[in-house]
């Protein structure tokens, strides 16, 4: 069971805010991973996110994630209130956002505005630190080459980490194969490191009251901006005036369907870590037909 002290306690020592074992505390929906609160307090309500205590990493990465990304003014995001942790729970405190799912309107001005995320430029692919896609860790190691960073830093440890949990043959031969000849796959593709959401399904998207399009739950760093392209055509949930939208803003490079599937393909393996083997499939699919491709 909670204990709501030993939390108000937490909240009031890092933030300042009047909350107390009476504050309203209203579980909400907000993914698979934490739970997820409406918390009232003296400025009004806020969102908190709670886990125990090995949890803090990863709010301390997504905080540092939408921090980056509202420094651009390029799209809206939470704000970042406060997060902190002790032995026995971590929680991650944002501004509370009325928010919609949108529609074609609001997809268009989520095209613009991630377009314009993607001109904010890092001085090399990766991160100044290792976060999360989800909750797997995600390696944010510096490099100047898209193509060595892509394959040890994304295909490479999840490849490994299939192998860990039992997915072997077919599978890791492909990967194996596709990992030696990736440099043949992207050819001399050197795109610029574009600040990237990371994670930009369609449930990590919404829009407020006034249409003003909002996204959140980043695992932020630098690379090829197709990446946060390819994730959102995964599972769909983006209208097509969303891709069109984007377009104009930067058009895409020739070659941009092979490596749709190719930066699908990170996380169809997460996934396949993360919730098993319903993924198993389409990913060794995924990597067999861009090993035919090379």
């Amino acid at each position: 069971m909670r204990d709501n002290g030993r939390l108000f306690d937490l909240i009031r020592s890092a933030t300042g805010l009047d909350v107390s074992e009476n504050s309203d505390l209203i579980a909400v929906g907000g993914g698979d991973i934490h739970a997820s609160y409406r918390l009232e307090t003296n400025r009004g309500p806020l969102f908190l996110k709670l886990n125990d205590a090995d949890s803090l990493a990863m709010f301390a990465a997504e905080a540092e994630g939408l921090a980056a990304i509202r420094q651009t003014d390029a799209i809206r995001v939470p704000e970042v209130i406060a997060y902190a942790g002790d032995d026995q729970l971590s929680f991650l405190l944002l501004e509370w956002l009325e928010m919609s799912s949108g529609g074609p309107r609001e997809d268009r001005d989520l095209g613009r505005g991630l377009a314009r995320l993607h001109r904010c430029r890092g001085e090399a692919h990766g991160w100044p630190s290792d976060n999360f896609i989800g909750s797997t860790p995600q390696i944010n190691t510096p490099s100047d080459d898209w193509t060595d960073f892509y394959r040890d830093c994304r295909l490479r440890p999840q490849f490994e980490m299939a192998a860990r949990n039992g997915f072997v043959n077919p599978l890791q031969e492909i990967g194996e194969k596709l990992c030696d000849h990736l440099g043949r796959l992207l050819g001399s593709y050197q795109p610029p490191s574009s600040l990237l959401h990371g994670d930009l399904w369609g449930g990590n998207k919404a829009a407020l009251a006034d249409g003003t399009p909002v996204i959140f739950d980043p695992a932020a760093y630098y690379g090829d901006r197709e990446t946060d392209l390819a994730m959102t055509r995964l599972f769909g949930g983006f209208s097509e005036s969303f891709y069109s939208a984007y377009e104009d803003e930067w058009p895409l490079e020739e070659g941009t369907g092979t490596r749709c599937r190719l930066y699908q393909l990170y996380h169809l393996l997460n996934h396949l870590n993360m919730f098993g083997a319903s993924y198993l499939n389409r990913a060794e699919a995924t990597a067999n037909s861009l090993l035919k491709a090379v």
